[in-house]
């Protein structure tokens, strides 16, 4: 565990080094593989020291956390060639990778606390540092104030654990706990508003919106799946707390359904994406709250298939960008004229979105479809409608940034770096690997 942390650690003198960049981020590949052949068994606890330790579950969110962290770097090449202050900027991708490494290894209660909220801050710096608007400060206050405020009850509920049982061992909590609502309240409510769950999802559009491609990434591919880690976690405690369940699916579902028709009537490239994040995050909190086996494990899947997906696809968006200047979908039109190899990473990416076979979002989506329909039947009126509109929002982004006529002002159009085919080769390839050996994603709890 800590040799990992150490190795990110030595990372920090090269970033202030001159022209360290590709260097640091081949020495980032390297550490994802080398993180790679560590994995536990199925059952157990490995890579164990002090306060941190990794099971399966943390285990595959720590691999997508550096994964997704190197191809930030990847994606961000236009921040070294220009010299836009690449050397902080890099400094806060390893500091960031750090934050999350420790966030998602953390055995005690504590110390994932503060590595969840401090996680935010980095991010916070991408967003106000190498944002493109000046909307960027609003998008910033918006992020920080939604979730912290959702964030302190959680201390003060596990200052309470700490008052009753004597210890915030994760692996040791037990449910036999003397809790109240408001404690299962204090609990849930930092992660929910961290996944987001429909209501207390403002934050996130206009904090992707004004991201760079970096910050987007990020928060799509993993601050998101803290929400969602935290709330497997929790649950070992609130497992009596059950019958308030109903709330949150319902909120999710119905939520769910609204926001995918809000994507379709997106104009914003980066926007419709982002909004498409909140619809998926909706199915994933119905099924971790149905508290089966398989809601557990589909809610994993999916978290993972989502943050590989939805990196791909703002990917995409900052590709498009950066050729023509905009987000709009009035002016990103009849692209198949102007980058004919993009569009198959376009269709390849966006099958994935709405959980085409062979992709990893499909074993996500029937699982969570299983534990919901078997939780309720009457979850299967909001499923039909998500599933449908899930593909009808993602038909509508690819048919529209692809076909028809394109834009006259565009008069000349690079088609695509290397560096740039490989960045979605790599979104998309273990997307559709990883269904090849589901077993494990399947079989850890």
């Amino acid at each position: 565990m800590l040799k990992f942390l150490m190795y990110l650690i030595f990372l920090i003198p090269l970033c202030l080094l001159g022209n360290f960049w590709w260097v640091i981020q081949s020495l980032m590949f390297l550490l994802c593989f080398l993180f790679m052949f560590s994995m536990p068994g199925l059952f157990n606890w490995s890579n164990l020291s002090y306060m941190f330790g990794c099971d399966l579950i943390s285990f595959g969110l720590v691999l997508l956390s550096l994964w997704i962290c190197v191809l930030m770097i990847m994606a961000s090449e236009s921040v070294f060639r220009y010299n836009y202050y690449s050397n902080f900027f890099l400094f806060i991708i390893i500091m960031l990778t750090m934050m999350l490494y420790c966030t998602f290894s953390s055995l005690s209660m504590l110390s994932f606390y503060l590595f969840f909220e401090g996680s935010l801050i980095p991010t916070l710096f991408l967003i106000l540092g190498w944002g493109y608007q000046p909307e960027r400060l609003q998008a910033g206050i918006y992020l920080l104030f939604y979730t912290l405020l959702a964030s302190l009850p959680l201390l003060v509920g596990m200052f309470y654990i700490y008052n009753f049982l004597g210890l915030l061992y994760i692996p040791l909590l037990m449910s036999s706990m003397n809790i109240n609502n408001l404690f299962y309240l204090c609990m849930i409510m930092a992660f929910l508003v961290s996944m987001p769950m429909f209501l207390v999802h403002l934050w996130l559009p206009s904090a992707h919106v004004e991201a760079p491609v970096s910050g987007s990434m990020i928060l799509a591919g993993v601050l998101l799946k803290l929400g969602g880690y935290g709330l497997l976690r929790v649950f070992m405690i609130l497992i009596n707390f059950y019958k308030f369940n109903y709330i949150w699916i319902s909120i999710s579902l119905v939520g769910g359904v609204i926001v995918s028709l809000i994507c379709m009537r997106q104009t914003d490239l980066k926007s419709l994406i982002a909004y498409s994040s909140v619809a998926h995050m909706g199915i994933v909190i119905g099924g971790l709250m149905t508290l089966n086996y398989w809601g557990f494990c589909g809610s994993y899947i999916l978290m993972i298939a989502h943050g590989l997906c939805s990196s791909g696809l703002f990917c995409l968006a900052n590709i498009s960008y950066e050729r023509l200047g905009s987000r709009s979908l009035l002016i990103n039109k009849g692209l198949m004229v102007f980058m004919p190899s993009m569009t198959m990473w376009w269709f390849l990416l966006s099958s994935c979105n709405m959980a085409a076979p062979p992709s990893l979002n499909l074993l996500g989506e029937i699982s969570l479809f299983n534990s919901l329909v078997g939780w309720s039947w009457l979850s299967m009126n909001t499923l039909i409608f998500l599933s449908f509109f899930s593909a009808a929002y993602t038909l509508y982004l690819y048919s529209y940034s692809q076909h028809g006529m394109n834009y006259s002002g565009i008069y000349s159009c690079s088609l695509g770096f290397l560096r740039e085919y490989l960045l979605l080769f790599l979104h998309w390839f273990p997307l559709n690997l990883l269904i090849l050996n589901s077993d494990i994603v399947m079989f850890w709890l």
